[in-house]
């Protein structure tokens, strides 16, 4: 019954949102993050923050990749493909009817009036949420420096009249956060192995947490627990000459 009930609740919120929802995918990040952060709490919001960013990365509307990804974080495949069904029945329902009469529909004198205030709303959703992603984004080096690229280029090429498909900057900026954290990585990697300096940064992680502290004490058990080849060697040595002595004896 609970499943049911959660089944139910999410079809009914997506069906609320793909309804009132006028202007795209973007202008539905403002309906989702109230509904399942503020409202519901099923979601936080760094993680909406990267549901927003993965339904842009991928192929597809924003819109319905985000209502996809809520519903599997959700209530699992069930939840997803519920989750995409309802935000996507209120528009195909409405497109359907307005196509049975589209020539009439749209020379209505007052249907023209309610699309021009559909759209001043519009640009405000639009605009709010593009606000609230700025404000609550993470504010590192890396995050402002793309933003000042990616908007000064989009500025620059739009009044120079220059088609450059947004797709590229997606792009763009994905490979250069790929290269730019993997840099960082690698350059980790090798101060632990440096600082490490015992068994070639082969430690395990609980080694490698405690050298990252450089304490000398950290940095002695680390030694006992993965000791060199040549202590190995010696360790075995001994113990051979041992068990030597000791038959030499009992003979």
């Amino acid at each position: 019954m609970k499943k049911l009930k959660l089944y139910a609740i999410l079809f009914l919120t997506m069906f609320k949102i793909g309804l009132f929802t006028f202007g795209g995918g973007y202008a539905m990040i403002t309906l989702l993050e109230n509904e399942f952060v503020t409202r519901k709490k099923w979601l936080e919001e760094s993680e909406f923050m990267d549901i927003v960013a993965i339904a842009e990365s991928t192929p597809g509307p924003v819109a319905v990749n985000s209502a996809t990804y809520v519903g599997y974080r959700t209530a699992g495949v069930i939840g997803s493909v519920i989750c995409t069904l309802a935000v996507c029945m209120p528009s195909f329902i409405i497109i359907y009817l307005i196509s049975l009469f589209f020539n009439a529909f749209i020379q209505l004198e007052y249907v023209a009036y309610a699309f021009e205030g559909i759209q001043a709303c519009v640009i405000f959703l639009i605009l709010a949420a593009g606000i609230k992603m700025i404000v609550r984004i993470k504010k590192s080096v890396f995050n402002i420096v793309v933003f000042i690229a990616t908007f000064t280029a989009m500025i620059t090429l739009s009044v120079l009249a220059i088609d450059f498909s947004s797709i590229y900057y997606v792009l763009l900026s994905a490979a250069t956060g790929f290269i730019v954290y993997s840099a960082a990585y690698a350059k980790k990697r090798l101060k632990e192995r440096k600082d490490c300096g015992i068994c070639a940064g082969e430690c395990t992680d609980g080694a490698k947490r405690a050298l990252s502290d450089d304490s000398v004490l950290a940095a002695d058990a680390a030694k006992k627990a993965h000791p060199s080849p040549e202590e190995t060697v010696e360790t075995v040595d001994g113990e051979n000459d041992a068990l030597s002595g000791d038959e030499g004896g009992e003979k």
